[in-house]
């Protein structure tokens, strides 16, 4: 079946450094890639979302003198300091070869202000800051999202919390999603932090019903 356009699919940061051999690999990531390839044929509305960060992200460990994913607060908002990944134009950055992202309708790039980190596809991380997601979505008359990607615990995650926050009818695909799991249990905790927030988490079999 294919669903009507009040329906969309976003698939969140199936890129080269989030996949095996990437500076900041999801392990297993690349294996959404087809899942979320046999899913888009059933979708008219399709979102990309890309992590497209500045080299001098204060995201970025190398540039806070610090561990990588230790935890620094910067503006007031605790934030993992993560290995130099996806920087703007580069092969990191880019989508998974493999990846149909000639279906995406509309990309979105999230991470882009040196100063402030950006997991959701709809909000940066200091929950005010809005990417333009949700009026784009409004626009369509999309009522109901259908989120896939990497990863679960941390960019699917947020993306999916943002998004029944702001009215939509919201899926997470688990068996197309991938999650970091750091610390250890945090794709459990996702997952649970998921349902409690009304979120329905489904696996691609049950979207093809």
């Amino acid at each position: 079946m294919t669903y009507g356009k009040n329906t969309a699919l976003i698939v969140v940061d199936v890129q080269n450094d989030f996949c095996p051999g990437g500076a900041l690999a999801v392990k297993n990531g690349s294996r959404v890639v087809p899942a979320i390839n046999s899913l888009m044929d059933s979708f008219e509305v399709i979102v990309g979302t890309q992590d497209w960060h500045p080299v001098n992200h204060s995201s970025f460990a190398s540039n806070n003198d610090a561990e990588p994913f230790s935890v620094k607060t910067l503006n007031g908002i605790n934030q993992v300091m993560w290995p130099e990944h996806c920087i703007q134009g580069s092969n990191g950055a880019d989508f998974h070869p493999d990846l149909h992202a000639d279906a995406f309708n509309i990309i979105i790039r999230k991470g882009t202000n040196p100063d402030i980190d950006s997991y959701s596809a709809f909000t940066e991380n200091d929950g005010v800051t809005v990417t333009g997601l949700r009026g784009w979505l409004s626009e369509l008359d999309i009522k109901k999202v259908y989120i896939t990607g990497l990863a679960t615990d941390f960019c699917v995650l947020y993306t999916a919390l943002d998004a029944v926050k702001a009215g939509f009818e919201t899926y997470v695909i688990e068996d197309a999603c991938k999650g970091v799991d750091f610390p250890e249990g945090n794709v459990v905790k996702a997952v649970s932090a998921m349902k409690e927030a009304g979120i329905r988490v489904v696996q691609a079999a049950d979207v093809r019903l």
